[in-house]
């Protein structure tokens, strides 16, 4: 009989995607390529309805607008003060059919077991900080392993316990992230003590887990992560997916520079944006991502009228913009973007992984990133990396992929060749490897 193991969906939830959704979604496929049974355990704004077509109706609400860990008021102080002693157990939501899913192709991942238990992962973080334990997960089925994701308060019954750790960002690098350092660090302490094994993404964050943590170098595996675009838009004839982003973006191909990620310190995207300016390059600097913590002060850099160019169009001086940003695209036309820019900038202040290196170098798009962090493990020498604190080698290197055409063409034939070694094949192997290890040893 397969074995079955469980996943939270709390990174699931969020519409418009995360690294660690990323993850989660690569993780839970590569998972049931390996023949096991899977589980997700989402967490739903209301209490989980009796009757099923309106359990599976909460089940797909959108709730993207909703903050995290939202509960209902008349209830707040309840579930804060005393959190879940007994812990929970989430109701089992069957599909059936009721909810039309084609418009989440690709978000809703195929499994055989599906939950949803009211608040669960805000009543973890209460559980938590009241109690210093984690919640207790009752599930109705039996599973050989709950897998968090995330750091989750959050522990299964009767069954191995294993939680990912991405990177130590909020404590290396303190400045530039809003968490609550103390519960953080109490939190990771706690997980790394009591869960069964720890899995990350890097060398780099193995090495930081087991030096800061105090983690055992045996139960800490590295799995690094796999990113496989569908074929479908990776192998696009050129000719319509440079009309696309001529049509919709107003583009043209290879003549722009482009940013996408979270719109947050650690991406220093306001050090890039000065680097661009004073670069004084002929390419337009492309930014998808929303403004997050901290944003506002990069995007009104961003906006600011003092930096627009004059264009020559049809005989005559049009005002430009030197910069566009996009709150948000779809992937297909991420992609798109992607194949189409003259580079994919990420100079990233730290990274547990870098999924935008991985990918733009998949797509065969020369990038510039960091020397910080995981990103030299990913990028190796098939990227141009720079000291992401230094303006002027930002700068310099913005300035050398805008005209020196070589060396975009030596970078676009190395990076399809280093992304492969962290292919899907590769990536089931040490997740396999993994999985079999711990529960053989169970």
């Amino acid at each position: 009989m397969a074995r079955t193991v469980i996943y939270d969906g709390l990174n699931l939830s969020l519409q418009k995607g995360t690294g660690v959704a990323t993850y989660t979604r690569g993780l839970i496929q590569t998972v049931r390529e390996l023949g096991y049974q899977t589980g997700i355990v989402h967490s739903v704004p209301t209490k989980v309805p009796r009757n099923a077509i309106l359990r599976e109706v909460v089940l797909f609400d959108d709730t993207s607008n909703r903050k995290l860990g939202h509960t209902a008021k008349g209830k707040r102080w309840l579930s804060r003060r005393i959190g879940a002693p007994l812990g929970v157990k989430p109701s089992r939501v069957e599909l059936t059919g009721a909810v039309i899913l084609k418009s989440l192709q690709g978000n809703v991942l195929d499994s055989e077991f599906l939950y949803a238990s009211k608040d669960v992962f805000a009543l973890a973080r209460h559980h938590f900080k009241n109690f210093g334990k984690s919640l207790p997960l009752a599930l109705p089925e039996k599973l050989d392993m709950f897998h968090s994701t995330y750091p989750l308060p959050i522990r299964a019954r009767k069954a191995l316990n294993i939680t990912t750790i991405h990177d130590l960002v909020p404590l290396r690098l303190p400045y530039l992230t809003e968490d609550n350092k103390r519960y953080h660090y109490r939190l990771l302490r706690h997980l790394v003590q009591t869960s069964d094994h720890i899995v990350t993404v890097s060398e780099t964050s193995r090495q930081d887990i087991i030096r800061f943590l105090g983690v055992d170098e045996n139960r800490v595996t590295n799995t690094y992560q796999a990113v496989q675009v569908p074929d479908e838009l990776r192998q696009k004839p050129e000719a319509l997916a440079a009309d696309e982003i001529a049509g919709i973006f107003n583009l043209d191909w290879k003549k722009y520079f482009l940013f996408f990620g979270a719109f947050e310190p650690k991406k220093n995207l306001s050090r890039l944006v000065e680097a661009y300016l004073s670069a004084k390059v002929d390419y337009p600097l492309i930014i998808v991502g929303a403004p997050g913590w901290k944003g506002d002060q990069t995007q009104l850099l961003i906006e600011d009228e003092r930096f627009r160019f004059f264009l020559q169009q049809d005989n005559r001086i049009v005002p430009g913009r030197r910069i566009h940003r996009f709150d948000f695209v779809s992937y297909g036309l991420l992609v798109s973007l992607i194949r189409g820019a003259r580079s994919v900038l990420f100079p990233s202040l730290y990274e547990g992984f870098g999924l935008p290196v991985l990918e733009s170098m998949q797509l065969g798009t020369p990038v510039l990133t960091s020397t910080e962090g995981s990103v030299p493990e990913i990028a190796g020498d098939a990227a141009v990396l720079i000291d992401p604190y230094n303006t002027d080698s930002l700068r310099n290197a913005v300035r050398g992929l805008a005209n020196d055409q070589d060396l975009c063409d030596h970078l676009a034939a190395l990076g399809p060749k280093r992304a492969a070694k962290f292919s899907p094949a590769r990536y089931q192997a040490a997740v396999s490897s993994l999985y079999d290890r711990l529960l053989d040893g169970k």
